[in-house]
């Protein structure tokens, strides 16, 4: 059955094709199509026959970026299981929560977070659901964990699919952040993933590239944006154990990197590493920036120093991930856009009416299309919530498009705040003090007022050597804002707390200065 058998079809056509370097291995390990099948189907045999996986069971994994991951997502599309993958962020009571929750029968982990694997297998007592296998991919493991290589070496590579798999089955569960309580893992189908893949390859992809994928691939960014399609595409990805930057410049040019995507704070964060002035990217056909507007001047600084052109996007886990894509030729003609739908993408403004918006207006941001993920699992009512009457996914982002279609992120709901009556949207006082020249990085974050209700407050993190005082930081925002946008307060910070993405987290800043006031 093709239908989640990626590897099957993929080993098929070119089995000699380099599909993976996992460098986080020593020595750096580069598997065939072929191999890469074996490995997959070697895994999927032990889960059938020794953990009883079978279709609709869940696999979780708990590990770096590595090519454990694949194997283990690649098996349970040829079982028609369920992968679950856990964000190694969370602490090892918020995973037992999750574990309740999806139960899934076999825990992978890499020796990182062995001390959450045993903390799972000892608090089992406290729950209903408990884990039946531990498979480590590394170290001597928690009692009774099985070492995932020697699976692999003990069991026959027999071909192993799932006749009855139909696209609307559930490939894998990824858990969205939420801004309060358990993360929400969406249903993510294989018609979900197919559709995207036709939303990247339209888009981005040739049969030559070579992508280098640095997101973690607990999230849709690793695992789905360009990382699915290059697998089915046939061609050759390399995986890191976690971003690097000075790792990261080396390996575009060591393995001609043709396809490179990262937030933000990533590309920042490569202009400051030791061999940034020396490093050749000259390989790369572009770069992909999601998660956040891409200030200007360091768009600018990659073209003039390495002479790189950056497509940007716009994703989420419910959708895609691919929704938008603004190409290289726009970048600053549309600067702060995020271009336009994908291909298979409708995408539409709506108020808080449901009433369409037309160009400039403001409003909540609302899609159609066949990326669209199953629902929460085990979530019914946060499934019902995710859609309107007439099937619109509402994103909670506010966006504007302008008369030739191409849509702007005001801001998040949640993120905008009211002061003295007037909507204040972070993402547009973020985007000018990224203008600043001692700025590195920047979160603008509303807190309580008793005259206005909330005013602003900006915390600024600066760039190796420079020099800045928040008064002037307030006093150049004042140049170019008018006044009720301007925060009141400012905060020079050692550092922004990051997502595993990267991305700032805006509700962690927040607690940490409301805590701190």
């Amino acid at each position: 059955m093709y239908i989640g058998d990626y590897l099957g079809r993929r080993a098929l056509y070119s089995p000699d094709r380099i599909a993976i370097i996992d460098v986080g291995k020593e020595p750096v390990l580069r598997l065939s199509y072929r191999a890469f099948d074996e490995r997959a189907n070697r895994l999927a045999g032990w889960l059938r026959e020794v953990a009883g996986v079978g279709k609709g069971d869940r696999v979780a994994i708990l590990a770096r970026d590595g090519v454990e991951h694949l194997d283990a997502f690649f098996a349970c599309g040829k079982l028609g299981a369920i992968h679950t993958a856990l964000n190694w962020r969370l602490h090892a009571r918020e995973l037992a929560a999750l574990i309740e929750k999806t139960g899934p029968k076999v825990l992978l982990y890499s020796d990182d977070f062995r001390e959450a694997a045993r903390f799972l297998q000892q608090d089992a007592t406290d729950r209903s659901h408990t884990i039946g296998h531990y498979l480590h991919c590394e170290g001597s493991g928690i009692p009774g964990s099985h070492p995932l290589q020697e699976v692999l070496e003990r069991t026959a590579p027999a071909a192993i699919t799932c006749d009855s798999l139909d696209l609307e089955d559930t490939a894998c569960l990824l858990f969205t952040g939420g801004t309060t309580g358990l993360p929400k893992g969406a249903m993510i189908s294989h018609r979900m993933i197919v559709w995207n893949v036709l939303n990247t390859v339209i888009h981005d992809l040739r049969h030559d590239d070579i992508y280098l994928c640095v997101f973690p691939l607990f999230h849709a960014g690793g695992l789905f944006a360009y990382l699915s399609a290059q697998i089915i595409f046939g061609n050759t990805s390399v995986l890191t154990r976690q971003f690097d930057p000075v790792q990261v410049l080396g390996l575009i040019e060591q393995e001609r990197i043709t396809v490179f995507a990262g937030v933000p704070t990533m590309y920042q964060a490569l202009t400051q590493a030791p061999n940034w002035s020396r490093a050749d990217l000259g390989s790369l056909r572009f770069c992909t920036s999601g998660g956040a507007p891409l200030p200007v001047p360091l768009i600018e600084q990659y073209g003039e120093q390495k002479g790189v052109r950056f497509k940007q996007g716009f994703g989420m886990t419910e959708f895609g991930p691919g929704l938008f894509a603004l190409p290289a030729e726009d970048a600053q003609r549309k600067a702060g856009s995020i271009g336009r739908p994908n291909y298979f993408i409708d995408a539409r403004v709506m108020d808080d009416a449901n009433r369409l918006l037309g160009p400039g207006a403001v409003g909540e941001l609302v899609l159609k299309g066949p990326s669209r993920f199953s629902g929460y699992f085990a979530d019914p009512e946060e499934s019902a919530r995710a859609l309107d009457a007439d099937g619109w996914f509402h994103t909670g982002d506010l966006v504007y498009q302008d008369e030739e279609g191409y849509f702007f992120v005001t801001d998040r709901k949640k993120d905008m705040y009211i002061s003295g009556g007037e909507n204040v949207y972070p993402t547009e006082l973020e985007g000018v003090l990224y203008r600043h020249p001692a700025v590195f990085q920047c979160a603008v974050i509303g807190i309580p007022d008793p005259r206005w209700g909330e005013v602003g407050m900006a915390c600024v993190t600066l760039k190796p050597g420079a020099t800045a005082t928040e008064d002037e930081l307030i006093a150049f925002l004042r140049e170019n804002l008018a006044a009720y946008k301007v925060p009141k307060q400012a905060r020079i910070l050692e550092a922004l707390p990051l997502s595993g993405m990267g991305k700032i987290l805006k509700r962690d800043l927040k607690e940490q200065i409301l805590a701190e006031m």
